[in-house]
């Protein structure tokens, strides 16, 4: 018997080497970050600790500032781990038992992530909304801006946010996401980072937290149902439900966007444009801000009615070819008796004789 030949390793710093050892070789960073507070390193605090550059007045309020990006990038490598932690022990075996082709075993990778990131985000958002009760009041949203000073919760949780987005584009990398499926992954990536970046920076954080939380809701609704699909193609309800609540979120974004941009912030007291201050409060961005959010929910609800015309298209193909399988067979035409050898419902014989017996002739 002949010995079985080891797979070769791939050579060090290849592609190959790079998307089997991502996670090892990004935890590895981490680890030097972290064992720099062993030794009590001040520049290590910069990765770690919520910082800012101006130091507000109480002691649980904070400030963003330039040392931020420190602190997303190091965040930024827990996520890659976190995320190869539940594609190797939770996605990785359930895709075994299912036996997924490699569409639906990328599309399913990509709603397991999703949905995951989604259900925590949304279970956190609702515990700060339901804690600064930005919720139940929706002058919040505008009274006293420039909302410049921030809790600690708010700020780990847009920290953390910004830090999942901008982990997704390596990720396109180090999963080998098909090339047909980049584009539309970068478009709600790039979507994500911008919008949420956006509130951040222009101190509109409250606003976007009211906008998220109901937002992460349809998409883990949309993703769970997606899973569940894929487990079951005959379990489709939840897409149903998805669809009414997501029209329904689409019109709670705009009215909300309007209610601030439109009427809230205009008769704000602090008006006018300091970046010392971090007022932005001004009517040329109040309608960037609003024209951007108005042209993203545009754009999601044509994809929407696409999606939702292109499933209606599928399924009255398939009750259609049902019709047809399902329908009476036409009686056959006489040319095709004809051809398979029967007259008058009377067979004939191949040898094109009668069917009785010829007497014998007498000798």
């Amino acid at each position: 018997m002949g010995f079985r030949k080891k797979n070769k390793s791939p050579p060090v710093l290849s592609h190959e080497f790079v998307i089997q050892n991502h996670a090892d070789m990004v935890s590895c960073v981490a680890m030097i970050i972290l064992l720099g507070l062993m030794f009590e390193v001040r520049f290590v605090f910069l990765f770690i600790c919520l910082l800012s550059d101006e130091r507000a007045e109480q002691v649980n309020l904070y400030q963003y500032g330039p040392k931020d990006i420190a602190t997303v990038f190091f965040y930024l490598l827990i996520a890659v781990i976190l995320h190869a932690l539940i594609q190797e022990y939770i996605l990785d075996k359930m895709n075994r038992r299912l036996h997924l082709s490699k569409t639906k075993h990328s599309k399913f990778n990509e709603s397991g992530q999703l949905a995951a990131f989604y259900l925590l985000s949304f279970i956190w958002g609702c515990s700060i909304l339901t804690a600064e009760e930005f919720a139940t009041n929706p002058t919040f949203l505008w009274e006293g801006y420039p909302h410049t000073h921030m809790v600690f919760q708010v700020k780990f949780f847009y920290i953390c946010q910004i830090a999942y987005w901008l982990h997704a584009l390596p990720e396109l990398y180090f999963q080998k996401v098909r090339k047909e499926d980049i584009p539309r992954q970068l478009y709600y990536i790039c979507l994500y980072v911008f919008h949420i970046t956006g509130a951040y920076i222009l101190n509109l954080h409250r606003l976007g937290l009211v906008l998220l939380v109901p937002h992460y809701l349809v998409e883990l609704l949309f993703h769970a149902s997606r899973l569940f699909y894929f487990s079951d193609e005959n379990k489709q309800k939840g897409f149903t439900l998805w669809a009414l609540l997501f029209v329904i979120a689409r019109l709670l974004t705009l009215t909300l966007s309007v209610l601030t941009f439109g009427f809230g912030l205009p008769r704000a007291e602090n008006q006018g444009f300091s970046l010392a201050k971090g007022n932005f409060n001004v009517l040329t961005i109040r309608m960037t801000c609003l024209a951007a959010i108005c042209l993203t929910q545009a754009w999601m609800m044509w994809k929407f009615i696409n999606f939702q015309l292109k499933k209606w298209r599928e399924h009255s193909q398939s009750q259609a070819s049902k019709k047809k399988a399902f329908s009476p067979k036409s009686k056959p035409h006489k040319k095709d008796l004809a051809r398979v050898g029967s007259a008058n419902g009377v067979v004939k014989s191949d040898d094109k004789t009668s069917p009785r017996a010829r007497k014998a002739k007498a000798s």
